[in-house]
């Protein structure tokens, strides 16, 4: 079995700082990150989805991690074909374009600026990079962005851009792990070694993608989103405000651990920022890992309400 790296996808959300998850007088951005590495293996950066970070910043990250550390960093917004503000763009940039649209997509962005934005943007990941730090990037699609030709060859775009450091793709719209397109994506994926983000979510929403587990390359990756009642709100801390409970995260332990089988390396990032909920319960899951005992492989998915779910699993699938 490969090994599993478990974490959260932030260390510096305004409610975890007002938590009280950080210990009295850890009050720096240093110091922040600092107790975090010491806490867990690996972060992801999600601020980078808003704006491109610099170098000296991503520089200062390094510096502050101990050897080994991961971050695993969030594409930006304009890369993954959202809506992308126009203040986040590079001054010089936002200046060319001349732009007073509330939000630009990246149709709305010439090609050469979108290679300036591609170039710039990893270009100050090098810190990371060079120093052994940097798992994967980040790709999550948006709802708009169905299966179809097109779209499966702009990720292979993005695979290449991106090489030699790893990218991970999250899906938000449902015709990718549709039950008729499933082992079609799976497939696609795993052709081309780009690494499949497992979720769990919500269900029952034009953006929920059920919870199959499935090693698509050499690393696998999941992303625990919670179960909040409130998904659809604009308000990011009622989406993602989500405390699981500890039974629930053990009947994943299993999945996880049989996952982690078909892959060099597991990330597990707990993505229910609110608070100091995502970092109670990526401790909680850490724990639970090693104690349990792998149980013999099957063709299941997860069933989120407990228990399991039979089902056929495609070749060389995880459920």
């Amino acid at each position: 079995m490969g090994s599993i790296l478990v974490g959260t996808s932030s260390w510096t959300d305004g409610t975890l700082l007002q938590s009280g998850w950080y210990p009295h007088g850890v009050t720096s951005p240093e110091e922040r990150l600092r107790y975090y590495a010491s806490q867990f293996p690996l972060v992801e950066v999600d601020s980078s989805y808003y704006a491109p970070p610099g170098e000296s910043t991503v520089a200062l990250w390094r510096d502050r991690t101990p050897a080994g550390f991961t971050f695993n960093v969030k594409a930006f917004s304009l890369l993954t074909q959202h809506p992308t503000r126009p203040a986040a763009l590079y001054k010089d940039l936002r200046e060319r374009l001349g732009e007073s649209k509330k939000n630009l997509y990246l149709r709305d962005v010439p090609a050469d600026v979108a290679e300036q934005v591609w170039d710039r943007f990893l270009a100050a990941l090098a810190p990371l990079r060079e120093a052994g730090k940097l798992g994967a990037l980040l790709f999550q699609f948006p709802q708009w962005f169905p299966i179809a030709r097109r779209n499966k060859q702009y990720i292979l775009e993005c695979r290449e851009r991106c090489a030699p450091v790893p990218i991970c793709v999250e899906f938000r719209n449902h015709t990718w792990m549709s039950k008729e397109n499933q082992a079609e994506t799976l497939d696609f994926l795993r052709s081309h070694e780009v690494p499949y983000v497992s979720v769990d979510m919500p269900q029952g929403y034009p953006t929920s993608i059920p919870p199959v587990l499935a090693a698509t390359a050499d690393l696998a990756v999941v992303r625990f989103h919670g179960h909040s009642a409130k998904w659809t709100s604009k308000d990011v801390h009622e989406r993602f405000g989500y405390l699981y409970g500890e039974e629930e995260l053990r009947r994943w332990v299993p999945d996880l651990r049989r996952l982690a089988e078909d892959a060099d390396t597991t990330h597990v990032l707990m993505n229910n920022c609110y608070r100091d909920h995502a970092q109670l319960n990526a401790a909680q899951l850490a724990r639970l890992l090693p104690m349990h005992r792998i149980l013999p492989r099957g063709g299941t998915s997860h069933d989120p309400a407990g228990g399991r779910a039979t089902g056929q699993a495609s070749s060389g699938e995880r459920w």
